[in-house]
């Protein structure tokens, strides 16, 4: 929560993964764009959230591996399976993040499931 309140920004790119996880459980639409990169970023993107972000309901995240993405990197992947339900059926997310810093900070950049 220290994250989502900008109270402390994340110093890997794990904790920032976490953080996103987070904001998808708790709907924090405005967390989730300021910590996606600009590089792609969409204009759209808070109005897609704010469209879609109550049709699922998050349950678990496990990361998987991590590689760079530490404290002094700039750079950094983390693959992790997240579970969640929609329709009231449980589905998985399995992905592949990569994180960049911008401006000295984490930013999710993109992923492949």
């Amino acid at each position: 929560m220290p994250f989502h309140y900008g109270r402390a920004k994340p110093e890997t790119a794990e904790q920032l993964m976490r953080s996103r996880y987070s904001a998808y459980f708790f709907r924090l639409v405005d967390y989730l764009v300021e910590t996606t990169h600009p590089d792609t970023r969409t204009k759209t993107l808070k109005k897609e959230l704010e469209r879609t972000i109550h049709q699922v309901n998050w349950s678990n995240l496990t990361i998987l591996d991590t590689a760079k993405g530490g404290k002094g990197d700039k750079v950094g992947k983390v693959e992790f399976v997240a579970e969640y339900y929609f329709e009231e059926e449980p589905y998985e997310l399995h992905e592949l993040s990569r994180f960049r810093k911008y401006k000295g900070a984490w930013k999710y950049l993109d992923g492949k499931s």
